[in-house]
């Protein structure tokens, strides 16, 4: 049996972890394929069905000007979910690269890409996405079109502020197996620095990374809702689950609904992502009895 066999095996024991990954494969689904058979405009105006509750017609309800919920939670979460990848993408990216280097230096290189390691993470992240986003978004909006130009700043300040632990954990992986017997063995037979990375020693760190990439995702998805939330993220046209919950504050004893739905949706993506972290994190490590 292969080394991902012998995981997926494991994986599969972790009860909670594997029927987590099939709920949220059907919540990627509904989401991606639920807009081709649900036909409604997610910018329709209806002005005699607003703040209509979940009934037949508009399953999930309505706001204040007659906009079908349902269609428009399904397409926010394609660009929730995009931002949650797109973001986890970029921070895993960032931070193999520097863990990676960092891990098989030694002096100066080292101990200069952890003081810039150190330094990202002293910053306070909330403040300086807020600040980046209300200084970039008008450029990046005249660049790119509105809604490309905002799905780039958003993920690439979002990702830009989540690659340090992943290259703490590269770090320190590559610290332990560089001195392994089989990288040993890889180097007595004249393998370059390079190869050694690529053929044999990033293989064996990716276990942490995967683990580490789930909680980016869910990660990003919370940081998304929130920039949406405080009035900073796509703009009012182009819903996503935290913008729906922004634009639904002042109506919450009206029109409760307006908010649960989306709410509930970010709440179960993110705990859907966080059981699949614990069940590979379980999975991935050979210490573990499963």
């Amino acid at each position: 049996m292969s080394p991902w066999a012998e995981a997926w095996r494991r994986f599969k024991r972790h009860r909670l972890a594997y029927w987590s990954l099939w709920a949220l494969a059907l919540l990627v689904a509904v989401v991606l394929f639920g807009p081709l058979l649900y036909r409604v405009g997610i910018n329709d105006i209806d002005f005699q069905a607003r703040l209509a509750p979940p009934s037949w017609r508009h399953p999930l309800g309505t706001d204040d000007l007659g906009r079908d919920l349902l269609a428009r939670v399904l397409y926010g979460g394609r660009i929730s979910l995009a931002v949650g990848m797109a973001a986890m993408l970029i921070a895993m990216t960032a931070g193999v690269i520097v863990g990676a280097v960092a891990g098989i230096s030694r002096g100066w290189i080292d101990a200069a890409l952890m003081w810039l390691t150190d330094l990202f993470l002293s910053l306070p992240q909330l403040p300086l996405l807020l600040l980046l986003i209300f200084l970039f978004r008008e450029t990046l909006k005249s660049l790119f079109g509105l809604e490309v130009g905002i799905f780039l700043l958003i993920v690439v300040v979002i990702g830009g502020f989540r690659w340090m632990p992943v290259a703490r954990l590269v770090r320190a992986q590559f610290f332990s197996l560089r001195e392994k017997e089989f990288v040993e063995a890889a180097r007595a037979l004249g393998a370059s620095t390079p190869r050694q990375v690529v053929r044999h020693i990033l293989p064996n760190a990716l276990g942490p990374v995967i683990v580490a990439a789930t909680i980016d995702v869910q990660a990003a998805i919370i940081a998304e809702s929130t920039l949406s939330f405080l009035g900073l993220g796509f703009p009012p046209d182009i819903p996503t689950w935290g913008r729906i919950l922004y634009d639904g504050r002042d109506y919450m004893d009206l029109a409760p609904y307006w908010v649960l739905f989306p709410g509930l949706a970010i709440f179960l993506t993110v705990l859907t992502i966080s059981f699949i972290g614990d069940g590979l994190r379980d999975a991935l490590d050979p210490r573990r009895v499963l």
